[in-house]
């Protein structure tokens, strides 16, 4: 006959196992955002900085529209297309998200769905068309503004520069979609691996922020298919 000790190490072991379980729910991460746009662009601005009010022939251009061929033209995107003249021009959007604990920290995980027509391995004038743009997701409690000094075009925020992240944005990846493609092609960029720490302010807010930034002195043209943000 089995002793006393016996069942209740086995109750005991059913028992971490349970809490083990419960534990993993609890700590899943909820979606605090997500969006298709197919209704529309969900508050979704968009905006360049990075460069000097003297540079031309920038070419900004910002869209809801559908994806590209050979993609599914039905699904909507956001596109954004400028010509980087600066050599380290920063393309983005933002949003304003609220419903959020104020004064609270989050952990937060960007999943970035864009189409891209780049191969990871081209070639261009002063880098890489998909290997040197790289794209990078934040969030400030207050809202990022392109703020001009002494000329020059910049962001209040910082997102840091290239393929370096800053204090208010990380690096998910590049847009290089792959050696040798060069048709439009969906990709996703996340930080599932290194979340992002933002503090919301009084009113429960944060701004978001998704962009890219680059280092290849050409047009970079994209579409943003869908963007997700989880938090712990």
């Amino acid at each position: 006959m089995k002793s006393n000790s016996f069942f209740a190490t086995a109750i005991a072991g059913i028992l971490l196992v349970t809490s083990s379980c419960e534990q993993d729910t609890v700590e899943a991460q909820p979606v605090l955002y997500q969006s298709n746009f197919e209704q529309s662009a969900d508050g979704w601005v968009a905006n360049l900085v990075d460069y000097s009010e003297q540079t031309g022939d920038i070419q900004f251009t910002y869209s809801r529209t559908g994806l590209p061929q050979p993609l599914n033209g039905n699904r909507q995107s956001l596109m954004v297309s400028s010509m980087n003249r600066s050599d380290d021009v920063f393309m983005y959007l933002t949003k304003k998200l609220t419903g959020l604990q104020p004064n609270r920290t989050y952990q937060l995980v960007f999943d970035v769905e864009l189409a891209s027509t780049y191969g990871t391995d081209s070639f261009g004038i002063g880098g890489s068309p998909g290997s040197s743009v790289y794209i990078k997701a934040g969030a400030t409690a207050f809202e990022p503004k392109r703020v001009l000094t002494e000329g020059f075009y910049a962001l209040n925020i910082d997102k840091g520069n290239q393929s370096m992240g800053g204090r208010d944005a990380v690096v998910l990846g590049t847009i290089g979609v792959g050696e040798g493609v060069t048709n439009y092609t969906l990709i996703t960029r996340s930080n599932e691996q290194a979340p992002f720490t933002a503090h919301t302010n009084e009113q429960g807010e944060l701004w978001l922020v998704v962009g890219t930034d680059s280092g290849y002195e050409g047009e970079t043209k994209l579409y943003y298919s869908s963007i997700r943000v989880s938090a712990k």
